[in-house]
């Protein structure tokens, strides 16, 4: 890893300990954090109380892998809603949404969008 890129990775998880700080995830509201990499977009709502996973999504799955790249705005919006899909059969409707610590933009908030139009509140 270049020296450029590992600064950039050191700033992100800085700025995702800080939001960290103030944003916990319990049974009834539990965290939806967002993972961004360079080809696809993870998903995950966290119970951070039990420490456990309640429902996942990501565009690495076989049927979200097969309607094209998972590096678009497209692709997320995708992610956003099944997650949502997801959340409700776990009977989850109330979320606390983690960026971890990437920027409010693109990917980022195109998954917070589909998810909200889906039926999640946060």
């Amino acid at each position: 890893m270049s020296n450029i890129a590992s600064k950039r990775r050191e700033g992100r998880i800085t700025r995702h300990r800080r939001v960290r700080k103030k944003i916990h995830g319990t049974a009834a509201r539990p965290r939806l954090a967002v993972f961004r990499s360079n080809k696809h977009l993870g998903v995950q709502l966290i119970d951070d109380d039990a420490g456990r996973t309640l429902a996942s999504a990501s565009t690495g799955e076989v049927d979200l892998r097969s309607a094209g790249s998972g590096a678009t705005v497209d692709a997320a919006t995708r992610v956003g809603s099944l997650i949502a899909e997801r959340a409700k059969a776990a009977g989850v409707t109330q979320v606390v949404f983690d960026r971890g610590g990437f920027l409010y933009h693109g990917r980022i908030a195109a998954v917070a969008a589909a998810a909200r139009d889906a039926g999640l509140e946060f």
